[in-house]
């Protein structure tokens, strides 16, 4: 019979799968219940899988070492930049952080310590940490390419690359003596002085008494998430569709549109800064954003 040349697997009921005869039957084996299953081999373009070991658990490993032969002949080869031994009676000019935070210490220009020290950070944790609850998108297991996963790529090339990586460069290459911007073909000159005329944006408006300037100032924030919220909800109404919202949820779009909007708004306060100067959006005792 054709069914007896199939390969099959055995599965029983509380044990380990196991190689099966060439018969296709059920019974009972150590009162367990005894299902066989015919292996179908791939007969389509949906069942090219392979498995992950050995085929992308020894492509990987072949790829490790490499990256460590190429990393340790690139520490021979080339010398580390390190100073001279830290002398505490000189403090070097400008004070840098580690490569690895110099995009904080970037967004100190453009945001209150507390903004861009805590508040910042704590919403790329929380973002990261969401996003297997507000992503529904059935494509997400396994499928990472572009066609599948447009909006969620380039949310993450926006968010790492133009927003992280561009700071991190920034401060290493274009920040000079006292932090000022010097550009790559510019030397360092200790002595530049720039003169800045930093404004709050209420006072560039008019306002200028105390409450009416955090009032002011507080309309704009509540004004930006609000209609950045609403237009993007039509935005993916209009590009999903009805049934997208409603599977989606209206506390997956809230918290989704909050995040981006953040990180949207933190590429408007940057542009802000450098067109017009403007210092803070709203000024307080306690909050300045």
């Amino acid at each position: 019979m054709a069914d007896e040349k199939k390969p099959v697997l055995r599965a029983i009921a509380g044990g380990a799968a196991a190689a099966a005869p060439q018969e296709i039957g059920t019974g009972n084996v150590a009162g367990g219940k005894r299902i066989e299953v015919s292996i179908r081999k791939a007969q389509g373009p949906g069942d090219d899988k392979i498995h992950t070991w050995p085929h992308l658990v020894r492509s990987e490993f072949l790829m490790a070492v490499a990256i460590t032969l190429l990393l340790i002949v690139w520490s021979l080869l080339v010398d580390a930049p390190l100073e001279e031994p830290a002398n505490p009676t000189r403090t070097p000019n400008p004070s840098k952080a580690p490569w690895y935070f110099l995009g904080l210490q970037e967004m100190l220009v453009f945001f209150d310590p507390w903004h861009a020290g805590v508040v910042l950070p704590s919403l790329i944790i929380v973002g990261l940490m969401v996003i297997p609850y507000i992503d529904i998108n059935p494509n997400g297991n396994g499928y990472y390419t572009y066609k599948e996963r447009k909006f969620e790529l380039l949310t993450f090339f926006f968010g790492f690359h133009v927003l992280w990586v561009s700071l991190i460069i920034i401060g290493t290459f274009m920040r000079g003596p006292g932090w000022n911007w010097f550009w790559p073909w510019e030397p360092w000159d200790s002595h530049k002085v720039e003169a800045l005329t930093n404004v709050d944006f209420p006072y560039m408006c008019g306002f200028r008494g105390y409450w009416t300037s955090a009032a002011f100032g507080l309309f704009c924030i509540l004004a930006f998430f609000g209609v950045g919220g609403v237009s993007m909800y039509w935005w993916v109404l209009w590009l999903k569709g009805k049934e997208f919202m409603e599977r989606w949820g209206w506390p997956r779009f809230i918290l989704t549109a909050f995040l981006f909007l953040n990180m949207m708004g933190v590429l408007v306060k940057m542009l802000m800064r450098h067109a017009m100067n403007v210092k803070y959006i709203m000024v307080t005792p306690w909050i300045n954003v």
